[in-house]
């Protein structure tokens, strides 16, 4: 099973795992350890309820360490696997690994958000961003989906249909800063069938100034004002 005690001591399979090197990770760790001790009031237990026994009484949990908490939680984001496969790697059921899950993304969310790392969210307040600003405006903008449970309704089947991925999915456009490699703008969740360069077109982002922009051909013909496009361009051999 995967902990945070074995794991520390194999920075490749570290990074791989959470996405974050030991260093980034121990950042995050103490901001994480306060929010999360401030879920629950002295005294009483996890549904709010006055405590039968004292604290640490009672079932040992798999996650006992904080550490392992925000383990689990990176892995969880960083890899997006089914429950219950992300379950197995920790020694949880699935509704274990549900209830984990949903108890701690808010924890790391808030965390992210109290350090200044979190994505930005509203694209008119991307030009003033600190992390967007970060060394230089050198962004690299580029659509993600992850796959979804196919839709009952026959019309968001189609909706959420991605040709491309032969599956029905989800898609965010984000952006990075391509000194940092950070994420530093997040748009919201639109179905998988529509076209990346619309999501961009209709999210209208506020570029800083002379922004520097790499892109796929999936954001053909999309040029923000002030901003100098860089788009790769096929060669000849590979359209033969």
């Amino acid at each position: 099973m995967l902990n945070y005690e074995t794991l520390k001591e194999k920075p490749k399979e570290f990074l791989v795992a959470t996405g974050l090197r030991l260093a980034e990770f121990e950042l995050i760790l103490p901001v994480f350890r306060v929010k999360y001790a401030g879920l629950f009031e002295a005294g009483k237990n996890r549904k709010g309820k006055p405590r039968q026994r004292r604290e640490g009484g009672g079932v040992k949990e798999k996650l006992r360490t904080d550490e392992d908490k925000l383990l689990f939680i990176l892995v969880y984001q960083k890899t997006y696997p089914l429950q219950t496969m992300h379950g197995l790697q920790f020694g949880l059921s699935q509704p274990q690994t549900n209830e984990w899950i949903h108890r701690l993304l808010p924890i790391l969310r808030d965390s992210l958000a109290e350090m200044g790392k979190s994505p930005e969210r509203d694209p008119q307040a991307v030009a003033d961003n600190l992390l967007v600003n970060e060394n230089m405006p050198d962004l690299l903008i580029d659509g993600t989906e992850r796959r979804r449970q196919r839709p009952k309704d026959a019309k968001e089947q189609e909706e959420h249909y991605s040709g491309k991925k032969k599956t029905h999915t989800d898609k965010n456009i984000l952006l990075a800063n391509a000194h940092s490699r950070k994420v530093v703008y997040l748009s919201p969740t639109e179905s998988g069938k529509k076209h990346d360069k619309k999501i961009a077109d209709e999210n209208n982002i506020a570029y800083p100034a002379g922004t520097i922009l790499g892109q796929d051909t999936g954001f053909q013909g999309y040029k923000p004002e002030c901003v100098y496009v860089l788009q790769p361009k096929k060669s000849q051999k590979a359209k033969i």
